[in-house]
């Protein structure tokens, strides 16, 4: 079956690498990125570049998600080309790094925006076509700092990811009924093969950022190599494109609710055993297990459902 695939944030890192493992596995992906024509045309053109070499199905399209209007062009695009949505990626994101007192409220609304309200614009624009088709799925990237140890100095980007996560969390059970099935994917602090740290945000009041160098010598400068220093050898980001590909592969209501790829294991995914299981629990008490899984066979639509 070739799947239609939206992914966004797919200039660079686990995005790249993952329109190109779904690629490789028939589907026919929309590599979403920013200016595709402007600074991102090297991404584009090595996507096509990569399409041609694979003969597989894989198209660049201009994606902005923090802009609502460049959201639904790209949905408008893909359904006009493709007829139909199968499965959205919510892959989009930006770290910052810093001392969080000196970062501006401006700064981390933008931090929010990108991790956050990204989702949501995008699922603003493709779940009336999910619900529609009674069929989809949502792979949310998440990132095992929203429970496993943490270290300071990204308290923001942190918090906005443990956000995303309560988001995908809601939308699962909401969805489900609809059909529409749910992953998250809980990515770790890979420190090689990504550019998160070095394409990393910085925070904008110097002053105060001043201040906690003095009480902290050196600390932002060691973060990075402190996280690098937990993970094994032979850590691979490419694993999170992999499992990625090999939940889309899956049947609906037989795939994971949660797939944690933390190599430096920084406990995230014992924390969020428990808590899924304290979820299920939850919704066992409450009367309202069905939720916890789409509905294969879900009814057909009506215009209300729109």
């Amino acid at each position: 079956m070739t799947r239609t695939v939206l992914v966004s944030g797919a200039s660079s890192g686990f995005g790249a690498m993952t329109v190109r493992e779904l690629a490789l596995a028939g589907d026919r992906v929309y590599a979403g990125m920013r200016a595709v024509d402007d600074r991102n045309r090297p991404a584009a053109d090595d996507a096509r570049a990569f399409a041609a070499e694979h003969g597989v199905d894989l198209r660049p399209i201009e994606l902005d998600v923090s802009d609502q209007g460049s959201v639904d062009r790209a949905v408008a695009r893909v359904i006009e080309e493709s007829g139909r949505i199968d499965v959205l990626v919510h892959n989009a994101g930006h770290m910052v790094l810093g001392p969080t007192e000196a970062f501006t409220v401006e700064q981390i609304a933008e931090v929010y925006d990108t991790n956050v309200l990204s989702t949501q614009r995008l699922n603003i624009a493709v779940l009336p076509h999910m619900r529609e088709q009674r069929d989809g799925l949502l792979v949310w990237v998440g990132s095992s700092s929203a429970r496993g140890g943490t270290p300071p100095y990204l308290t923001p980007y942190f918090a906005a990811k443990a956000a995303e996560d309560s988001l995908a969390v809601g939308y699962a059970v909401e969805l489900a009924r609809f059909g529409i099935d749910t992953v998250i994917v809980v990515p770790g602090s890979f420190t090689t093969g990504t550019n998160h740290f070095a394409h990393a945000g910085h925070a904008a009041r110097d002053d105060v950022a001043a201040a906690y160098e003095e009480r902290y010598p050196d600390l932002l400068e060691s973060v990075g190599e402190r996280l690098a220093d937990l993970a094994p050898a032979d850590q691979d980001p490419h694993q999170v494109a992999v499992r990625i590909r090999e939940v889309v592969a899956q049947e609906k209501g037989t795939r994971p609710f949660r797939v944690v790829v933390d190599p430096a294991d920084d406990g995230a995914g014992r924390v969020y055993e428990v808590g899924d299981r304290v979820r299920r629990e939850f919704y066992e008490r409450i009367g309202l297990t069905d939720l916890l899984t789409p509905a294969v066979d879900a009814p057909a639509t009506t215009g209300a459902d729109r």
